[in-house]
């Protein structure tokens, strides 16, 4: 199989060339040509739309994974010509021109489609309502790649974080590093996913074939609340001798930590879909973590 990777430096692109190298070659892109460790790649950005094309011509993949987006939530609300560009424009291109060349798409959503207000684990098949640009973006990008025909799946994920790349695990680590004290909202809940675990579970995923298109849910087992999340982060940190010490996290509201972009209070996600689909069995949030603390990486 041959299995083409866009976004190779991102958090999930990152873990992706590990998971998905047992199945066949993989080529990588990244915008700058080069992947973290120096190594050369297909240099491609996927706002670039009249790119697309001649990228698949040249590398003829039998799968692409899209693992590119715009994340930046909060600057997406003043840039949302960017987000869309990134998020709805390039993906919706990218499966046109994968529909016509037969071949298969792996695209990666989020819970910022709904509007947080549930009080049950969001199924695939409920309304979304999405409250911000970034939301709206992916979303528009979802629909795009439905209605043109490719055979598709998109992951929607969640919470998701790393040893790669900027995101609160190592937010965390490093300014608890240098306080005695940390000020954590508590009151948006959720399901920390590490990229790893997508990574593994979408190489599993392909290693039987997509059958049919659609959308499903692809987070950890259980949930927090990022205050949860952070003590927890601390506690096993401390336990696996990673830090000496671990500052005191203090609970805080929503309302004490104003963003430009609202967050949506509640994303837990349902997913009984995937699990009984693919017959794969998610870990709780809290030993995902633990797995993710004890990499060698971190060594």
């Amino acid at each position: 199989m041959k299995l083409l990777v866009i976004g190779g430096n991102g958090q999930v692109g990152h873990e992706l060339l590990r998971s998905l190298a047992s199945l066949g070659a993989v080529v990588a892109t990244t915008r700058s040509g080069k992947l973290d460790d120096g190594a050369a790649c297909e240099p491609f950005d996927l706002a670039d739309l009249d790119a697309i094309a001649p990228l698949l011509d040249r590398v003829r993949p039998e799968v692409v994974i899209n693992a590119a987006a715009y994340t930046a939530v909060d600057r997406a609300e003043d840039d949302a010509e960017a987000a869309f560009r990134v998020n709805a424009e390039g993906p919706g291109r990218l499966a046109a021109e994968c529909a016509a060349r037969s071949i298969a798409l792996v695209h990666y959503s989020t819970d910022y489609v709904f509007d947080g207000q549930g009080d049950r684990p969001y199924r695939e098949g409920d309304a979304t309502a999405p409250i911000g640009v970034y939301g709206r973006s992916k979303l528009a990008g979802e629909q795009a790649i439905a209605a043109s025909g490719v055979r598709h799946l998109i992951l929607r994920t969640a919470w998701v974080y790393g040893l790669h790349g900027a995101n609160f695990l190592r937010t965390m680590l490093r300014v608890g590093a240098e306080r005695e004290e940390l000020r954590v909202v508590a009151d948006q809940r959720g399901t920390p996913t590490p990229a790893w675990l997508i990574a593994d579970v979408t190489a599993a995923i392909l290693r039987g074939g997509i059958d049919q298109s659609g959308v499903m849910h692809l987070v950890a087992a259980g949930e927090t609340t990022w205050h949860g999340f952070a003590e927890a982060i601390f506690a096993e940190s401390v336990r696996g001798g990673l830090i000496g010490r671990a500052p005191r996290v203090t609970a805080i509201t929503t309302s004490d930590y104003p963003t430009r972009a609202r967050r949506p209070a509640y994303s837990v996600l349902d997913t009984r879909r995937l699990q009984s689909g693919f017959d794969i069995a998610l870990p709780d949030w809290r030993d995902a973590l633990a797995a993710t603390l004890a990499a060698p990486r971190l060594r």
